[in-house]
């Protein structure tokens, strides 16, 4: 039986022979902290090899210089305060290019939801499709966003967070406790674990791909840019996550292979174009 998430890379849409910078979709991340100044970057480095043309990083103004050094490609807008207050949010959103996804929350660290709650709700309503990682994965952040094309991506503790429900060992029961929060707030949601539960509220998919060497700090924040830029790309939110799930999965079980369970979540990122390559397409 074919693996679904596999499947789905099949739907990768073609690149014109002409296209131009930016057709090939554009990804914004907002996200970092004082503690955790790497998780935007990974997010932005996996967005980008997952095949993105641009991919705007927002944050604490601090850490600018270190994220722009371990990447040129970055490009890096300056946020005024380490917490995404409401001032930060209306800077955010005054700056902000088109795009056509973003991810909110990767190493924003515990704060107020105000901020980015507001940003959530408003790209959301400008059509920008969202993922929500992270700390930003808190009620008052998700609520009321209905319909709206958005991938949150908890682990178990913070889908309890978010629910107030203890996700069980049992698989069948693992998967109606997901798809009934899916369908409660109208979202896709994947959890994150040795198994990845996927759903939209209708549908659910469960990813067997991955390794134990995923425990590394970073994998989350890679699954998130993979999953925002496959949402970029045209895949809707389902498919978007299935798919993410699946590459995310895919390269870690690669690099497991190189590096046993001694790996780094950039090694993941190195091993995305080598999964994707052969799904290229190239029409006029």
């Amino acid at each position: 039986m074919p693996i679904l998430g596999e499947e789905l890379l099949k739907e990768l849409p073609a690149r014109r022979v002409d296209s131009r910078k930016g057709q090939n979709g554009t990804v914004a991340v907002i996200g970092g902290s004082r503690v955790y100044h790497g998780a935007p970057a990974l997010s932005g480095m996996a967005a980008y090899r997952t095949g993105i043309d641009l991919v705007y990083l927002f944050v604490p103004e601090p850490l600018t210089a270190p994220i722009r050094s371990i990447s040129p490609s970055f490009i890096v807008y300056p946020t005024p305060d380490y917490k995404l207050t409401i001032g930060c949010a209306n800077k955010i959103l005054a700056w902000m290019p088109k795009i056509d996804a973003c991810v909110i929350g990767p190493g924003s660290g515990r704060q107020k939801p105000d901020g980015m709650k507001k940003l959530v709700a408003e790209l959301s309503s400008n059509k920008v499709k969202i993922v929500v990682d992270a700390d930003a994965l808190q009620p008052e952040v998700v609520n009321g966003l209905s319909g709206r094309e958005i991938v949150l991506t908890p682990h178990p503790g913070e889908f309890k967070r978010l629910f107030g429900v203890e996700l069980e060992s049992n698989i069948e029961q693992r998967k109606e406790a997901v798809k009934k929060a899916a369908k409660s707030l109208g979202v896709t949601i994947i959890v994150k674990g040795y198994l990845d539960i996927i759903s939209d509220g209708e549908r659910v998919a469960v990813d067997e791909t991955g390794s134990p060497a995923m425990t590394v700090g970073g994998v989350g924040d890679v699954l998130s840019g993979i999953v925002a830029a496959l949402l970029a790309k045209g895949l809707e939110a389902f498919k978007a996550a299935v798919a993410g799930a699946y590459i995310n999965g895919r390269c870690g079980q690669m690099t497991a292979e190189k590096y046993g369970l001694r790996i780094l979540p950039t090694d993941l990122i190195a091993e995305i174009p080598n999964l994707l390559k052969k799904y290229d397409k190239v029409v006029k």
